[in-house]
């Protein structure tokens, strides 16, 4: 239930938490900034590696852009762009590699493990950044821990330039014959891994709820649409643990 929140408020989740605007993107700070300095490391036990190949997958499916502007929102620690990286290299191709995050101390991190990087601190629902300015556009992982994810896609539509592409890879809903597996290990196992390995049980706990109250596959790709996405698409990864949503601005 909603605590201390004034008559008429908007609430928003908090995995199973109902708060305001301001305590949401509070707690989620707050969350992030305890598990930064173990964030990859508990990725890499949470998922046995598996993330690796799911992100692996996800940059694969990205546009090739000479000289293009990437912009890596809710960018963490700068894995994701350090692999968009990495491809353009293999290719000779040179672009500008630019991660946004909101959280202070997840850049600490990542500045100091990918310096060739460009960082910028930033809310994905406002971006300082000029309209029609972005090639493509990547969220990993990040729009489920968004306040207000419409003004974050909304944003992300504002930024990209005609014909940009909008990418975004998250936790989805599993098939059916996976759930109770599925929901045992992600709400027993998975907070027990977080008091054990980085001791921070109730970060982990949120984490793994979030899951469970994030929008579904269908619903994200008709937000996409209502944004102004044509060419919305869903792919889903791992017996749909994962799912990548695609969209361009044309």
């Amino acid at each position: 239930m909603a605590q201390d929140l004034p008559p008429h408020e908007k609430t928003f989740d908090f995995g199973y938490e109902t708060v305001s605007a301001t305590q949401k993107t509070e707690k989620v700070s707050s969350v992030f900034k305890r598990v930064a300095p173990h964030y990859d490391v508990m990725n890499d036990a949470m998922s046995f590696g598996i993330h690796r190949l799911w992100k692996k997958w996800f940059v694969e499916s990205l546009p090739l852009r000479q000289n293009g502007l990437y912009l890596d929102v809710a960018g963490g620690t700068g894995d994701i762009a350090d692999a968009i990286s990495r491809r353009l290299t293999f290719f000779g191709l040179k672009a500008n590699i630019t991660v946004s995050d909101i959280n202070p101390a997840m850049i600490e991190v990542g500045q100091k493990r990918h310096p060739h990087l460009s960082w910028l601190p930033a809310n994905a629902e406002e971006l300082p950044l000029e309209d029609n300015s972005v090639d493509v556009y990547t969220i990993a992982f990040g729009l489920r821990n968004v306040t207000h994810r419409d003004k974050a896609l909304q944003e992300a539509f504002r930024v990209l330039k005609p014909g940009g592409k909008f990418a975004c890879l998250e936790f989805s809903q599993v098939c059916s014959p996976l759930q109770k597996a599925y929901d045992f290990y992600a709400f027993h196992i998975i907070p027990r891994m977080g008091e054990w390995i980085v001791n921070n049980k109730a970060a982990y706990q949120y984490l793994s709820e979030s899951i469970r109250t994030f929008l579904t596959k269908d619903e994200l790709l008709k937000l996409m649409k209502t944004v102004g996405f044509e060419r919305g698409r869903y792919e889903t990864y791992t017996g749909g643990i994962v799912a990548l949503h695609t969209g361009y601005k044309l």
